[in-house]
């Protein structure tokens, strides 16, 4: 990419260049330059501008513990520029990419931003979930706009200039513990429910379960919070098994292979639960062929799964039909949510397309994006599914429920209806 812009450059000065010696020719004596060709109007020629290039830096991970997921997270950032660019969908604007590996260090975030700074980056995006802690402040001062996949309240508060694409987990907690208790566990029957869950100490994890726990004690009829268990990145589970033996529906570790293998084979059965981030290891499912284990799991997302239908999966789909071989492309589909990105990228260009349209291409900068982005609304069916405003840093206003089906080796929605989140237990 720098070398394209470097080129780029390059033929810009050797026009000026040239400009400027014939206008030297021209005051120095010997043969008369050419006069302009002039059009039979009268009115000279103008060349076509070109394209204005604005560059998206992904600060990702392309070595450390996320890497395996990121690779078709950034497949599918690749490909949808790729789409726009090839289509011309931004009248004027040809959309480039920098890469910066942070190998999920957050020591590597703020060397990273500057990186990509330096590199022309018009906009800054991350899947890597501990990067908005890490650059809020930064991007806030400098006023950069930053998208990132996911980050918790307190990661996005108050409003700065990280806006986020993905799942809030309180809303998630609050809005799948409501549906559980209304369509998939008869309390009034069977009275609470058991729900806990086990984890890496991320903060994601820990904000949904800290949410179950609230839900379970303003709803004590509903359900009988039994403990989130923590652990620093180990695979070993054994204790936290046992301490959730006895559950009706437990919140799995993310990659959660390990962890559900190793419940069922002690003898053990609950309902697992997850989000989009467990979703995105589920090639660890396939490959480990894990589907019985998992067997009728909720997922709680903000976005339909392959299975589903819309004009963002349909456009999805012949996205990654196009830019890959069948093969790859099945491959690309069984490992999970990860290339589903496309569908966040496809927000992130249309705050492009509407800065461009509202200031021009040759005025785009961070201020014009950042007001693109507090206006942008997505309308799907009649319902706002996504939007961002003044306040608000995250873009989902509703979700759905899928669930695992081992039989069909995929995941479904098992109910129809897109949801509002809710925002209080």
């Amino acid at each position: 990419m720098l070398q394209a812009l470097l080129r780029q450059v390059i033929v810009l000065l050797g026009v000026v260049l040239l400009v400027f010696t014939a206008i030297a020719g021209c005051s120095g004596g010997g043969e008369p330059s050419p006069s302009p060709l002039v059009q039979p109007n009268g009115m000279q020629e103008t060349p076509p501008a070109e394209d204005v290039v604005i560059t998206i830096g992904n600060l990702t991970d392309l070595t450390g513990v996320s890497s395996n997921a990121q690779v078709y997270i950034n497949a599918a950032l690749e490909d949808m520029v790729k789409h726009y660019n090839d289509n011309n969908l931004i009248p004027g604007v040809e959309v480039e990419i920098e890469s910066y590996d942070n190998e999920f260090n957050p020591a590597r975030d703020i060397p990273g931003y500057e990186w990509l700074r330096e590199r022309g980056a018009d906009l800054l995006v991350s899947c890597v979930p501990p990067t908005p802690v890490s650059l809020k402040s930064t991007v806030d001062k400098d006023e950069f706009v930053m998208f990132v996949a996911t980050a918790n309240l307190e990661e996005i508060l108050p409003p700065g200039y990280v806006f986020s694409f993905g799942i809030v987990p309180q809303n998630c907690a609050y809005t799948l513990a409501k549906w559980i208790s209304e369509n998939h566990w008869d309390y009034e029957t069977n009275g609470p429910a058991k729900i806990g869950g086990a984890a890496w100490t991320d903060a994601f994890s820990i904000n949904f379960m800290d949410a179950i726990e609230e839900y379970a004690e303003m709803h004590p009829e509903q359900f009988e919070f039994e403990g989130a268990y923590l652990t620093n990145y180990s695979f070993i589970w054994d204790s936290e098994i046992e301490a959730l033996k006895d559950c009706d529906y437990v919140f799995t570790p993310t990659p959660m292979h390990v962890f559900v293998k190793d419940y069922i084979t002690a003898g053990y059965e609950a309902t697992f639960i997850g989000t989009d981030t467990q979703a995105a290891f589920m090639g660890l499912i396939d490959d480990g062929d894990l589907w019985e284990e998992i067997d009728g799991m909720l997922f709680v997302r903000a976005s339909q799964y392959w299975t589903g239908e819309g004009p963002i999966i349909d456009l999805t789909k012949e996205i990654l039909f196009e830019s890959h071989s069948s093969a790859e492309a099945e491959k690309i589909m069984r490992s999970g949510v990860g290339y589903l990105a496309a569908s966040q990228w496809f927000q992130v260009l249309e705050i492009i397309k509407d800065a461009a349209e509202t200031v021009g291409p040759q005025n785009i900068d961070s201020e014009a994006l950042y007001n693109a982005t507090i206006s942008y609304s997505e309308m799907v069916n009649g319902e706002e599914r996504y939007s961002y405003d003044a306040t608000k840093r995250y873009s989902p206003n509703y979700c759905i429920i899928q669930e695992a089906r081992a039989d069909e080796r995929n995941l479904f929605l098992i109910d129809p209806n897109w949801l509002p989140f809710e925002f209080e237990p």
